[in-house]
């Protein structure tokens, strides 16, 4: 943990003050209830997991698409955390499944639900296809699981939003803005509340990660130097996820206050001092051709080769916020942690076209990317929307 801290800029962690002055409660509520953790095998749904469990409670079920994952989830768990006195299950399933409404009909008996699943890469809106999946699990299924966890009594539902949702500029940072429209709706009939936070370094998927990958192949190292951004390690996430979950009100978005040990740095910067730790200088090159020739020989040296451009992708934000100057903040109850305070606002016309549309494009079996950008752009005017015509897979 502290290599990784290291990495980007810190050597302190950033919640520790709220969760040690709110560990009691914390202990105690988690200890008398009853969870259902969805997407719980991914970065962020593996911390949140780990923080409850590590609490004991009555009852903590695991949900997830992928099977793989789960295993390695609950193999770091009993490596790490051992066992709890209550019900520990998990359950490798898709949410928009048949399959997981059988096993909420069969069960559903839950106090708080997490939902953690979400498509969540800039890359995922090259296509058509992958947007509409993007909706789908960012939207639709999350509005699902609401009701689920309506009808069967839930008295708290949490799901992850981003930084991207607060003024966004692509199609990912948009769905979030519209699952949190979706959200004011179902909080006439459930308390729900939700957190905006920053990149989670080294998760599945990311460029981080993609380091770690880089170096088991013997690959070049590629990063943009002309983007920063903030950073929590994925402890850190699951500390926000559930301290959100258990002490925000309705309508509450938890996210980290910035302060002296939060701050911006840069993909190429982690990349240096990445590189640093495992022992390698690292050498820039000038094309991803050199890049990947000087591979073969360069680590033998004691060398990496590094590509460090500046970002031209679409979707890329050139800065980070967690809330806009129109939203209402709590910048008092905790010491790491700001909330920003809702009210129901949203427009029923436009979430039940937003529904009817996306409902007649699936009926079609057919539907181009700018038709759901153009409804993007209807349930969200001021969307700032940058279509560069390039993309990330189109890069190294």
């Amino acid at each position: 943990m502290e290599s990784v801290l290291s990495l980007i800029g810190r050597n302190e962690e950033l919640f520790e003050s709220d969760i040690s002055n709110h560990e009691r409660d914390l202990s105690d509520i988690v200890g008398a209830s009853t969870f259902l953790v969805i997407g719980g095998a991914g970065s962020i749904g593996q911390a949140v997991t780990k923080e409850i469990f590590k609490r004991n409670p009555k009852k903590l079920h695991v949900v997830d698409i992928s099977e793989n994952n789960m295993v390695e989830l609950v193999r770091d768990i009993r490596s790490s955390l051992g066992y709890i006195d209550g019900d520990f299950k998990t359950f490798a399933l898709d949410i928009g499944s048949i399959e997981y409404d059988a096993f909420i009909k069969q069960d559903g008996q839950y106090d708080y639900v997490l939902n953690l699943s979400a498509i969540k890469h800039v890359r995922s809106e090259e296509d058509p296809y992958t947007l509409m999946r993007m909706i789908n699990v960012n939207v639709l299924n999350t509005d699902k699981t609401i009701l689920q966890s309506i009808q069967n009594g839930t008295k708290k539902y949490f799901c992850v939003s981003t930084d991207k949702a607060a003024n966004p500029v692509n199609m990912m940072g948009a769905s979030k803005r519209i699952m949190e429209m979706f959200l004011m709706r179902r909080s006439k009939d459930i308390s729900i509340s939700t957190a905006r936070f920053a990149n989670v370094a080294f998760s599945d998927g990311s460029l981080l990660h993609g380091f770690n990958q880089r170096i088991q192949k013997r690959q070049p190292i590629v990063a943009p130097q002309d983007i920063k951004r903030y950073f929590v390690i994925p402890k850190e996430s699951g500390e926000l996820c559930l301290m959100s979950c258990i002490f925000g009100k309705n309508r509450d978005i938890f996210f980290p206050k910035l302060s002296e040990k939060f701050h911006l740095i840069s993909f190429a910067q982690i990349a240096v001092k990445y590189l640093k730790q495992l022992g390698y200088e690292p050498y820039l090159c000038e094309s991803e051709e050199e890049a990947r020739r000087l591979s073969e020989t360069l680590p033998d040296q004691g060398k990496w080769p590094c590509l460090f451009t500046d970002s031209d992708t679409t979707g890329e934000k050139d800065f980070e916020e967690f809330f806009t100057d129109k939203e209402t903040l709590d910048m008092e109850s905790f010491q790491s942690l700001g909330v920003i305070k809702n009210d129901p606002i949203y427009n029923e016309a436009d979430l039940e076209f937003f529904e009817r549309t996306i409902a007649e494009l699936k009926q079609n079996q057919g539907w181009t990317k700018d038709q759901i950008v153009q409804l993007f752009f209807r349930m969200i005017p001021d969307f700032d929307h940058k279509e560069t015509g390039k993309y990330l897979d189109g890069k190294m």
